[in-house]
C-alpha cells in the first residue's frame, strides 16, 4: 500500500490522497536502425503509415550502450539541472489529474464493483502511459543522432532528484528556523500523507529521512530499470502505477478494494528495484562516511517491518547507516539510534547522492555486459 514516506505525486512529489525497456527490436531489412545487429528480430508492424509502432516493445530508439549512456546521463542532468516543470507540463501531474478524474466517477458501490473499477482505472492510465512512451521513441527513432537526446529528456520527466532534495532541504531549513508548523505544512505539501499537524520536531525529521530513502527507488532506481528493460513504455507505465499507489493504494474505507491492485501491482514493479537501491544505500553509505555496516545489520533485522514490502528496506538501511531510529507512529519503528534532528537530513541526502551515482553505474555495466555477452540488443529489452 502506499507507504507513509513515498513522494506524493504528482504534483510532482504532492498528491498522495490530496495524495521506471524494451525492444531492441530493429528492422532487419536493408537500411535497419542504428545498433542494428544479425541478432536483432524483425519487427512485425501494429499498422501501415507515416508513424509506424513495433508490435514489438522497443528498449529505446536505438540500440547501441553508448546512445543509452547518452539517453541516460541527458535524463540526469536534466533533472538535476532543472527539476521538475510545471505541472502543466508533467507527465506524471496528467497521469495524476487523469486517476483523479476516474477515482470520482468508478470509487463507488460494493467490493467487487470497488476492485473492478480501480484495476480498469489503473491499468487504463499505466497502458495510456504505456502508448505515449512508445510513441515518443518511435518519433525519436526518426531523427537519427538526435534519439538519445530526446528519450533523455522525456526520461528526465520521470525521475525526481532535485525536486525531492529541495523539498526535503526546505522542511529542514524550516525546522532550523524554528518554525515546526511550516515545516509541517511543507512535509504535507511536498512529501508524505501522514497527518502532520501534530508531529513534533523529531518526528517531521524522521519523516523528511525516511521519504529521501524511500524515494531513491520510486523516484530514481525503479524508472531506470524500467526503462532498460522496456524503454519509455515500461518507464513511463511504471510511474503511472506508482502514482496510482500513492493516490489510491490505501486500507482506508472504500480505497482498501479500489486501490488493491494498484497497491499489489506497486509492490510486484518495485520487488527489484527496492533491493537494488537497499544494496546501493549500504555502498553509498560506506563513502559518504557513515555506518555501513549497521546499514546492513538494521536492514537485515528491520527491513520488513513496515506494511510495505518495499518500503522498509531503503528506510531500515538508511537508519543504520546514520545511527538514527525512524518511526512512524502506530506503524513502525526502524533503527535503534538516537532521534532524528534537521541536520541529518543533510547526510541522508549525502548518502542518497552517493546511492544514486552508483546506481547509474551499476546498471550502465549490466546493460553493457549483457548487451556483448548476447552480441547484440535482446529481443525484450536492453538489459
Amino acid at each position: 500500500m502506499g507507504s507513509a514516506a513515498s513522494s506524493s505525486w504528482p504534483s510532482p512529489r504532492a498528491t498522495r490522497a490530496r495524495g521506471a525497456t524494451g525492444s531492441a527490436c530493429r528492422r532487419a531489412s536493408s537500411g535497419g536502425s542504428r545498433g542494428t545487429s544479425r541478432s536483432t528480430p524483425p519487427c512485425r508492424r501494429a499498422w501501415p503509415g507515416r508513424l509506424r509502432i513495433s508490435v514489438c516493445v522497443p528498449a529505446s530508439a536505438f540500440g547501441s550502450v553508448a546512445d543509452a549512456a547518452a539517453a541516460l546521463a541527458v535524463a540526469v542532468a536534466l533533472d538535476l539541472l532543472f527539476g521538475d516543470p510545471p505541472n502543466r507540463l508533467h507527465p506524471v501531474a496528467w497521469m495524476g489529474g487523469a486517476l483523479g478524474v476516474g477515482r470520482r466517477g468508478l470509487c463507488r458501490g460494493g467490493r467487487v464493483r470497488l476492485l473492478v473499477g480501480g484495476a480498469v482505472l489503473t491499468l487504463a492510465v499505466a497502458g495510456a502511459a504505456a502508448l505515449g512512451g512508445e510513441v515518443i521513441t518511435a518519433l525519436a527513432a526518426r531523427l537519427g543522432m538526435a534519439a538519445p537526446l530526446i528519450e533523455g529528456a522525456v526520461l528526465s520527466l520521470l525521475l525526481s532528484l532535485r525536486g525531492l532534495v529541495a523539498a526535503a532541504r526546505g522542511v529542514a531549513a524550516a525546522l532550523a528556523g524554528g518554525d515546526l508548523d511550516a515545516a509541517r505544512v511543507a512535509l504535507a505539501q511536498h512529501l508524505v500523507s501522514r497527518p502532520t499537524a501534530t508531529l513534533a520536531r523529531d518526528e517531521v525529521a524522521s519523516a523528511v529521512v525516511e521519504s529521501v530513502a524511500e524515494n531513491l527507488t520510486d523516484a530514481f532506481v525503479a524508472p531506470l530499470c524500467f526503462y532498460l528493460a522496456f524503454g519509455l513504455a515500461g518507464a513511463a507505465a511504471y510511474r503511472a502505477v506508482n502514482t496510482a499507489d500513492a493516490m489510491i493504494g490505501y486500507r482506508d474505507g472504500a480505497l482498501e478494494w479500489f486501490g488493491k491492485v494498484a497497491a499489489r501491482l506497486d509492490d510486484a514493479l518495485n520487488f527489484v528495484p527496492a533491493r537494488l537501491a537497499a544494496a546501493a544505500l549500504v555502498v553509498g553509505a560506506a563513502i559518504a562516511g557513515e555506518n555501513a555496516r549497521a546499514a546492513v545489520r538494521v536492514l537485515w533485522r528491520d527491513g520488513a517491518r513496515t506494511a510495505s514490502p518495499n518500503a522498509g528496506l531503503t528506510m531500515a538501511a538508511m537508519a543504520g547507516a546514520l545511527g538514527l531510529t525512524l518511526a512512524k507512529r502506530g506503524a513502525y519503528r526502524l533503527g535503534d539510534g538516537r532521534a532524528a534532528t534537521e541536520a541529518d537530513v543533510s547526510r541522508a541526502v549525502r548518502v542518497f547522492a552517493w546511492a544514486a551515482a552508483l546506481t547509474l553505474g551499476a546498471l550502465l555495466v549490466l546493460d553493457s555486459l549483457a548487451f556483448f555477452l548476447r552480441g547484440g540488443p535482446a529481443p525484450l529489452g536492453i538489459i
